[in-house]
């Protein structure tokens, strides 16, 4: 990951005169401008979006964390706490939640594929929670084979005959 700033100082006065040339470098990498006892950081408009991106993600994945967490110390959760889904897991499935999210959040840099790859995931386990939580999937899957009724299907239509 880059750093934010480079250690490029460039005064007030150095942007006034040559406007163009600061953004030139700027297109390369962030530049400090400085005046007085105040610095300002000069960064493309791309690089703040993906900076905001990573600081909501990252809160996002703190938030899904510690619940997963509070949950195998077997804290209570509120019904409308954010994350109430994860209540439908047991501790084996929480801490594989837990290992999948942290191992895709530890190789996360600024790239916007890095965080959809984290919502992918946190997606798909929603998704999970969600069915596991529905009755009539719960029922379809917890009957045995045997009480299963087999049904006949007929053989399909030839469609060159008509």
């Amino acid at each position: 990951m880059n750093p934010i700033y480079s250690d490029e100082l460039i005064t007030a006065t150095e942007l006034n005169i040559q406007p163009g040339l600061v953004l030139d470098k700027a297109l390369d990498h962030p530049i400090t401008i400085t005046r007085n006892d105040q610095y300002f950081a000069l960064l493309r408009r791309e690089n703040v979006a993906l900076f905001v991106k990573a600081a909501q993600g990252s809160r996002e994945i703190v938030e899904l964390l510690s619940t997963a967490f509070r949950l195998l110390l077997k804290q209570k959760l509120d019904n409308e706490h954010p994350y109430d889904w994860l209540k439908v897991f047991e501790q084996e499935e929480l801490n594989q939640l837990i290992d999948e999210v942290m191992s895709v959040y530890r190789s996360v840099d600024l790239s916007a594929q890095a965080w959809d790859e984290l919502d992918r995931i946190i997606h798909e386990w929603h998704e999970s929670a969600l069915a596991i939580s529905n009755p009539d999937i719960e029922a379809a899957f917890s009957q045995e084979s045997d009480e299963l009724e087999e049904v006949s299907l007929s053989p399909p239509l030839d469609v060159n005959a008509a």
